[in-house]
């Protein structure tokens, strides 16, 4: 079997494997590409971009249901086709994926690039095809894939995943969505803002991975309003006729199609990983240092959605460029990871920054708050619906985090996120201009709830007006 060297190999061309590879070009050193599964990354392919067009065009439309109320009249008789919809997500899907690909794999030759799955013989040896690849270093960067229970796996087509959900060529009648976090609650109010009837269901009590108590249950109090959420039991599948029975408890429902929305799992099944002589956990995973994304003391590093820490794009970027710089440097170097941000996009926006609620400690923590009802803009904007919460340290005042439903919450998650990157307090925040009316007053509203919960003293009293220097 033929066998060559490289200075690193990369398995897998998603986010984290491709930014691992720009590292490795800027380093200068050899490599070799390996990708078994589809091109194009998951987020163009089937989920960040696929699903917010899908949300967009179900917004657009579903604004047509309240103009009425602004004195815009004709809005009843607007309609949509779903086939076209469908087609207009697939036309944009398809860009975003050629995008992808003209900008990575397309100009590779096949010496640098390989179609085709690896599997460790020993940390730095790879089996790929009829090859052997030994290289100085390896970034396992191979993705997830959607988690389908094997019961369910019997139903066939009728159970979709965002794999098969933007492959269709029309929506069903109804369908059931079975766990509501991000993806599953945002394709679920899509798809009956599309017109399809639908159930969410969810064995957590819980949506959108809040922890917060008072922003869950602000979330369902929304949500609920458009289609019905049944929370706190698992939910179990049965054939009946044509149909398929979706029960939780006492709840049950007839739908057409089920959308499988309750996890990922990583695609190591080929890889070989008990090859690599450490311990793997329960998921079949070896251990990882989450700042250096090196696993053990090996020349072997682990990024992106394959490690199952932080599933988003932008942190798998960044975790592919930690690996790829450590794998090309040769020595292991720690990085300060960035605040995490987390943004679901269902209306209103369902978003978290820095600190979790359920990380705090109470005692040493102020909450501050605002409901969006008063807002001004929010107001005007037929929108105002929602809760704002931001944590902060009580005897310093430093922001720590926040959990947030309501209008324009992305923008809000990035202006909070980026002054707890910052390091800023309550007062640094308050002594900002803030305009009117802008929904940025909600977050001005919230930080002077925080502010009298302060130690002031050490806060060092809030002076909204700076006197010149003499």
């Amino acid at each position: 079997m033929e066998e060559r060297n490289v200075d690193v190999a990369i398995i897998g061309a998603g986010s984290a494997g491709l930014n691992a590879l720009s590292q490795i070009r800027k380093a200068g050193k050899s490599f070799v590409l390996i990708n078994g599964g589809e091109l194009g990354t998951t987020c163009a392919r089937v989920g960040c971009m696929p699903s917010k067009a899908m949300i967009q065009l179900a917004e657009d439309h579903y604004r047509h249901t309240y103009l009425g109320k602004h004195g815009v009249g004709g809005n009843e008789v607007l309609t949509r086709t779903s086939s076209e919809v469908m087609e207009k997500v697939q036309d944009l899907r398809d860009i975003f994926v050629d995008r992808v690909l003209t900008n990575s794999t397309d100009d590779m030759p096949e010496s640098l690039f390989i179609q085709d799955f690896a599997r460790f013989i020993e940390p730095t040896l790879l089996e790929v095809g009829k090859q052997r690849i030994r290289a100085g270093a390896v970034v396992i960067a191979a993705g997830s894939r959607p988690l389908v229970p094997a019961p369910w796996q019997q139903f066939g087509e009728r159970i979709l995943t965002t794999d098969s959900l933007f492959e269709l060529a029309d929506l069903p009648a109804s369908i059931a969505v079975i766990g509501l976090g991000t993806i599953g609650l945002e394709l679920g109010q899509s798809l009956h803002r599309l017109g399809v009837e639908v159930t969410g269901f969810d064995q957590l009590q819980g949506i959108a991975g809040i922890t917060d108590p008072q922003v869950n249950q602000a979330a369902i109090d929304i949500i609920s309003k458009e289609f019905p959420l049944y929370l706190g039991q698992k939910a179990e599948i049965e054939e009946a006729g044509e149909k398929l029975r979706v029960s939780a408890g006492e709840h049950n429902v007839l739908v057409d199609r089920v959308l499988c929305s309750i996890g990922r799992v990583p695609n190591i099944e080929r890889l070989g990983l008990e090859n690599l002589g450490v311990p793997l956990d329960e998921r079949g995973l070896p251990g990882f240092n989450s700042n250096s994304m090196q696993v053990a003391e090996l020349p072997v590093f682990i990024a992106g959605d394959v490690n199952g820490q932080r599933p988003i794009l932008h942190e798998a970027g960044d975790e592919g460029k930690i690996a790829g710089w450590n794998a090309a440097h040769g020595q292991t170097r720690a990085f300060r990871r960035k605040t995490p941000l987390f943004i679901n996009f269902c209306d209103p926006n369902i978003c978290a920054v820095g600190r979790r609620f359920s990380e705090l400690d109470s005692a040493s923590t102020v909450i501050g708050q605002i409901q969006f009802a008063p807002v001004g803009r929010a107001l005007i904007m037929g929108k105002n619906r929602g809760l704002l919460r931001i944590y902060a340290e009580k005897a310093s005042g430093r922001l720590l985090g926040g959990e947030m439903v309501g209008p324009k919450g992305e923008n809000l998650a990035h202006l909070l996120c980026w002054c707890i990157e910052q390091g800023l307090s309550v007062g640094d925040l308050l002594r900002m201009p803030f305009y009117h009316p802008v929904i940025e007053e909600a977050l001005q509203a919230a930080l002077y709830d925080a502010y009298g919960k302060l130690d002031v003293k050490n806060e060092g009293g809030l002076t909204e007006l700076v006197p010149l220097s003499d």
